[in-house]
């Protein structure tokens, strides 16, 4: 068994080695908003379970124990947000910190159930895909709003960001999934970038970084 803490990490590793094959020390630490003294006592005790690779100044990477138990990890964490925002009503905007206590439940036979329950959902509520109970899970063909060019369109399908505050900032400019945007303009300043939403009239502008966290597909 292993720690909340542990599986925490595992996942954390997961996510990061998505964009880099080998994650570093300082990017776990900055991830997880800790020292850089206790990631390194972390991955230690990981590498002694073999759950994880670790050279010292080299990164890290996981062993394919590790890797089943992150995704195990990340299947339980989206089911869950699937569930509070289909099931019982909660927006998307409030239930990552739930579903991060509720990931850590052990019970294999209590997540296929709800699974089950919930029809085999393939994305949670932020557009990220469900691994299945076999670790599989759908690839995505998305990519953020900043890489559109002007009379270029999309249907928003993912974001980045799964924080509150940024979750509250899209719903507010109705950049929810499902929508249809269409870049009008980019601003040479700073690359803000003009849109239209389902085809209205009204032109919204969003920044660089949201436009890089918010996810389209054709």
């Amino acid at each position: 068994m292993q720690t909340f803490t542990e599986e925490n990490y595992l996942k954390t590793i997961y996510k990061l080695s998505a964009e880099d094959a080998s994650v570093t020390t300082n990017q776990l630490a900055a991830t997880l908003q800790t020292k850089a003294a206790s990631v390194t006592d972390m991955l230690k005790k990981l590498a002694e379970k073999k759950l994880i690779d670790y050279v010292p100044y080299y990164g890290v990477t996981l062993t394919e124990i590790g890797k089943k138990i992150a995704v195990d990890v990340v299947r339980k964490h989206r089911l869950w947000e699937y569930f509070l925002v289909e099931k019982l009503n909660f927006k998307w905007d409030e239930v990552h910190e739930m579903a991060e206590e509720l990931e850590h439940i052990s019970s294999v036979e209590l997540i296929d159930r709800l699974d089950q329950f919930m029809g085999y959902p393939a994305y949670d509520p932020h557009g990220d895909p469900i691994p299945d109970k076999h670790g599989r899970m759908k690839q995505q063909e998305f990519k953020p709003i900043s890489q559109l060019g002007v009379g270029e369109s999309g249907v928003i399908s993912g974001v980045r960001e799964h924080s509150p505050a940024f979750l509250q900032y899209l719903e507010k400019l109705n950049l929810m999934l499902g929508n249809q945007v269409k870049v009008i303009e980019i601003l040479a300043y700073d690359q803000s970038v003009v849109l239209t939403v389902n085809q209205s009239e009204n032109r919204i502008s969003i920044g660089k970084e949201a436009a890089k966290n918010i996810l389209i597909s054709a």
